[in-house]
């Protein structure tokens, strides 16, 4: 048995506009850029690809699932900027073969800096995937793919969630296959799904590259590596983010008409079938245990935090946001509370990596700045204004008097 389990993650930063160090407006986002952004994907990818998805599933009488990842960010840049896109998910939860996964509503790194605020913005955005799709995840993704042992202790202790997503890392599966259902360490229900990254990659990553020995990708030649696991794993985790699709690889290479045909070409082979993350969870048994003592990510050859947490800048501008917690919490100004929240997304220290070796292309993507140290100075200095913020004008001068 070879189950198929797409996943891809949807996701947009609010981007902070040019701020000097002499400003005073509470006005931090770039609406301009944002909704340049989010209607130029939307275009290009998600209006596109949820049509084409949509059409899949309708064409194979349910035989065609997936899943999605959207963060609460993405969502309000949809409903703000470009609503048909709302629209377009909505039937695609209405087919009963698509699942959305949990995960932070701000795409944030609270979990390594805020077990409260983490657990916060897990139940936020379970509520929000409630209200807008009519599901209560039963999938958690993490940031990044960002875990480690302590994250799926966590995630089993909040008692709603069946599975956890994380990356299939070399160095933690060893002789192990992704290509199995495991249990996380220490835990006694909880499931764990590793990414194929190789599989993954060869349609996120390497699917235009003409360098590449096993180019033009075809699907004919996936679905021979998808059949080769038959008989040595029981489920194949394709996860990705969704801009693969007419973004990352543009619509002239072919992308769209591969995911077209790869159904039909799948599922020739009897034993092959699509799954949800909750459906291959409930399937099958855990093979193994694995022990994740050290954080692991998506990102770069390191599979590391290094992304995020490779240098001082980002080091620091993680520390400072985060200080400010329990100031922003105290003020019970909820504008407050989202902008501060706004600034915990992730991308925000992924613009400040200075790792330009074989990740480079990767950390430009999007990138509103010339520089990582652009992009640090203007986070600390929207970080300056929105401390002053945390203190009432009445006891500011209650306390100079």
């Amino acid at each position: 048995m070879a189950s198929i389990c797409f996943y891809f993650q949807v996701h947009q930063p609010f981007r902070l506009r040019h701020y000097t160090v002499f400003e005073k407006s509470p006005h931090y986002y770039d609406d301009y850029k944002n909704a340049t952004i989010c209607r130029k994907v939307a275009n290009k990818c998600y209006l596109p690809a949820n049509r084409l998805m949509l059409d899949i599933i309708k064409r194979y009488g349910g035989k065609f699932k997936i899943s999605y990842s959207v963060t609460g960010v993405v969502l309000e840049q949809f409903a703000q900027y470009c609503p048909e896109v709302m629209s377009t998910f909505d039937a695609l939860a209405q087919t009963g073969c698509v699942e959305f996964v949990g995960e932070t509503y701000y795409h944030s790194l609270a979990f390594l800096y805020s077990r409260e605020e983490f657990i916060e913005q897990v139940e936020m955005h379970s509520q929000l995937v409630k209200k807008l799709f009519g599901q209560t995840p039963k999938v958690f993704r993490n940031t990044e793919l960002i875990y480690n042992n302590d994250l799926a202790a966590t995630i089993e202790g909040l008692n709603r969630f069946d599975a956890i997503i994380t990356e299939g890392a070399d160095h933690i599966l060893g002789y192990r296959s992704p290509n199995f259902v495991y249990r996380p360490q220490g835990c006694q229900r909880l499931k764990l799904l590793m990414k194929n990254y190789r599989l993954s990659d060869d349609i996120a990553f390497r699917f235009s590259n003409r360098g590449w020995s096993e180019w033009p990708l075809t699907t004919e030649k996936f679905t021979k590596w998808v059949n080769a696991v038959n008989g040595c794993g029981y489920n194949i985790n394709l996860f990705m983010d969704y801009e693969t699709f007419g973004e990352h690889q543009w619509e002239d290479t072919g992308i769209f008409e591969f995911m077209k045909h790869l159904p039909e070409a799948v599922l020739k082979h009897p034993d092959n079938n699509f799954m949800t993350p909750s459906e291959v969870a409930n399937a099958y048994d855990a093979a193994d245990t694995v022990d994740v003592p050290h954080m692991i990510s998506w990102a770069d050859t390191e599979r590391d935090l290094s992304a995020w947490l490779g240098n001082a800048m980002q080091s620091n501008a993680l520390h400072e946001v985060y200080r400010l917690e329990s100031k922003v919490k105290a003020a019970k100004d909820q504008q407050l509370l989202s902008d501060w929240r706004k600034m915990l997304t992730s991308d925000h220290f992924y613009y400040m990596c200075t790792k330009y070796f074989n990740d480079g292309d990767v950390h430009k993507y999007f990138n509103p700045y010339d520089s990582p140290y652009d992009s640090y100075i203007n986070f600390m200095n929207v970080l300056n204004n929105l401390d002053s913020r945390c203190t009432p004008k009445k006891q500011v001068l209650q306390s100079v008097n």
